[in-house]
């Protein structure tokens, strides 16, 4: 009776109501009673241990900041059905953040403080409710003035959610300093310090067209160096290309834009208009505290036992951003660029010991780095495209890089990535060849498509530039589009099987289909997730998407109208949901259970919450792949 009476509480008390009803039926078990038969103090501020959140079944609560002369201040009464507490269990406080008195005759059942945070990190609207209700709040001065800011970073969900939802327009940008191509350099050198910048972007004469840009670095390394006349013009020895990104964009976005490019300066575009840049420095101050700093110095390695100590730091790394409430998707783009960061260091490193490559080439990744969804159990999944020569020069280049591919593959095992286990490696010469072979190789799987084919290579429609001549790549990728613009058929309906040759983990009775490993009941969370993958990459090539990432290939897909925004929110939050389940498994059994990570999730460490959640995660996948089934194969 209590538990009926518990669930219709929580339908109608924000933000409870957002969960499913199967959700509310399992954490209405956890609840617990209190009734207050007098006027009581229940919470005082920043003295009262948080262990849970209360929600009002009837009577009153009276809630409020005591000030300095123990007045009542910034009161509110809140009655049936309103839920207290949720701020200051967010903000992971151990204190209550205001005091509270429960009035005479009031009931409230109270949620505990672990399940109340699963239920945060397993819905991303139930956890903003709470971070969108505290910030409104505090644009009250009153309010403001008796928060406390958190203690650490460590301690606060809401820092880490600020830290990763934060805009570039949020933050203050510096204005363009500019000056023309036939600038002297000497000229440009002198507005340079007029304006007190260590950047002058170079716009085309007569235009507003940025072009390029020199910095301190530049004149001296350019200018100095070379001993060259500084009255020569700007546009002769300033660095390209310009690299930008929207003022929308989030501040992580910019970071690992800048590692990616290797670019000191972004420009700031609002509204198609160059607004500003912003240094990397200057990012980097307004994310002191996050991992990303941690790139930085994997860029500053030299040795491959260095970059070996870097990889193993990762996993705790993850473990804090999870910790922090902070997104699976965030946190697989970060370890994806960690690694590109080794892998391009391996790649120099490489490159010195054995001399320059005697023709331009492009290092790709495909699979899960070249999707940039990383996680912590990670072999290698690479290719080489060099550009075609001369038949007289083609076995010469043909063997530097085969070597060139060997001694990368063998330094990345050394760090941690190991070698494919089905040899989808640079290293095997299948995977290294000339773009012209590479094009044959695309059109005979588009054209002369069979299942086995389809089943087999289809990752290799999910690669990405990593290192080298980035134009060889975007050949490649015109001449694929071409060839998906008027394919055989077949080779859809093929991809699609391939979709749904992993069904969700579920049984008839809609419960969690486990395997027995050693004593462990277990599921295998990566074939868990690959339907998703699988049926975006489908929809992507059928619309002939460059996008790799399955996160930006559904953003995509509904801005196309492909999917609804109902649906996009349903995969969205599925797949970032298993993401982050199957990264925090992979560093706990690194850091905890000392063994190698793998994708197998043991049901009995699962908490109920988390098995629910996961039940319905799985019919949606299963929902999704009948949809792709009656589309592409035209069967039930």
């Amino acid at each position: 009776m209590m538990q009926e009476k518990i669930i219709s509480l929580l339908k109608i008390t924000e933000p409870f109501h957002l969960l499913p009803e199967t959700v509310l039926a399992e954490i209405s078990e956890t609840f617990t009673r209190t009734e207050f038969s007098k006027d009581t103090l229940v919470y005082r501020q920043e003295v009262t241990e948080m262990t849970g959140v209360d929600i009002i079944e009837s009577g009153e609560y009276e809630t409020f900041f005591f000030d300095a002369t123990e007045n009542k201040r910034c009161i509110s009464i809140h009655h049936s059905p309103y839920c207290f507490g949720g701020i200051s269990v967010v903000l992971n406080r151990v204190r209550a953040l205001k005091s509270a008195i429960a009035k005479k005759g009031t009931v409230v059942y109270t949620l505990p403080k672990k399940e109340f945070y699963e239920l945060c990190n397993a819905y991303e609207d139930f956890f903003h409710y709470f971070t969108s209700d505290f910030g409104k709040k505090m644009l009250d001065e009153e309010f403001s003035h008796f928060v406390k800011t958190p203690a650490t970073f460590e301690e606060s969900y809401f820092a880490a959610d600020q830290l990763y939802s934060r805009k570039i327009k949020g933050i203050t940008y510096k204005s363009i300093v500019s000056c023309e191509e036939n600038t002297p350099v000497f000229e440009a050198a002198q507005m340079m310090a007029t304006h007190k910048v260590s950047c002058i972007f170079v716009k085309k004469s007569a235009s507003e067209e940025i072009i390029g840009y020199a910095t301190d670095i530049t004149l001296r390394d350019n200018v100095i160096a070379r001993c060259l006349d500084s009255r020569i013009a700007i546009s002769e020895v300033m660095d390209n290309p310009i690299v930008s990104i929207s003022s929308d964009a989030y501040l992580y976005e910019a970071v690992l834009m800048m590692f990616k490019t290797k670019s000191r300066y972004l420009l700031v575009k609002d509204n198609g208009e160059y607004v500003g840049f912003l240094s990397r420095n200057r990012l980097l101050s307004e994310q002191g505290q996050s991992p990303l700093v941690f790139i930085q110095s994997v860029k500053q390695a030299e040795s491959v036992e260095e970059l070996k100590k870097k990889w193993k730091q990762v996993p705790d790394i993850i473990t804090q951003l999870l910790g922090r409430g902070v997104h699976g998707e965030i946190a697989s783009q970060v370890i994806t660029t960690i690694a590109d960061t080794i892998t391009g260091k391996v790649i120099e490193k490489v490159i010195r010991e054995i001399g320059k490559p005697p023709a331009k080439f492009a290092f790709i990744v495909t699979g899960s780095e070249g999707r940039k969804e990383q996680t912590l159990s990670t072999d290698q999944d690479n290719g080489i495209i060099y550009e075609d020569k001369a038949n007289e020069h083609r076995e010469m280049v043909r063997e530097y890089f085969l070597d060139f591919a060997k001694k990368v593959s063998d330094d990345l095992n050394t760090i941690g990535f190991e070698y494919c286990k089905g040899n989808f490696m640079a290293s095997n010469p299948k995977w290294t060849h000339s773009l012209s072979h590479w094009k044959r190789n695309y059109n005979q799987w588009i054209e002369e498509s069979v299942p086995e084919t389809a089943m087999k290579l289809s990752t290799f429609f999910d690669f990405r530039f990593i290192y080298g001549e980035e134009s060889i790549v975007k050949d490649l990728k015109n001449y694929i589009k071409e060839k998906l613009a008027s394919p055989n058929q077949l080779f859809f309906a093929h991809i699609a099987k391939n979709a749904l040759q992993y069904e969700p983990p579920l049984t008839f009775l809609k419960r969690i289909k486990t395997q027995t490993i050693g004593k462990s009941e277990v599921f295998d969370i990566k074939t868990a997730m690959s339907p998703i993958v699988d049926l975006l990459r489908v929809y992507a090539l059928k619309s002939q998407l460059e996008i790799v990432n399955t996160g930006e290939r559904m953003k995509k897909l509904t801005e196309i109208g492909v999917f609804t925004q109902q649906q996009y929110n349903e995969m969205h939050q599925s797949y970032y949901y298993l993401m982050a389940l199957r990264l925090k498994n992979q560093a706990n059994q690194i850091n905890i259970d000392k063994k190698h990570p793998d994708n197998y999730i043991e049901i009995s460490k699962l908490t109920k919450i988390e098995r629910v959640t996961l039940i319905e995660i799985f019919k949606t996948i299963a929902n999704f792949q009948l949809g792709i089934k009656v589309k592409f194969t035209g069967s039930f």
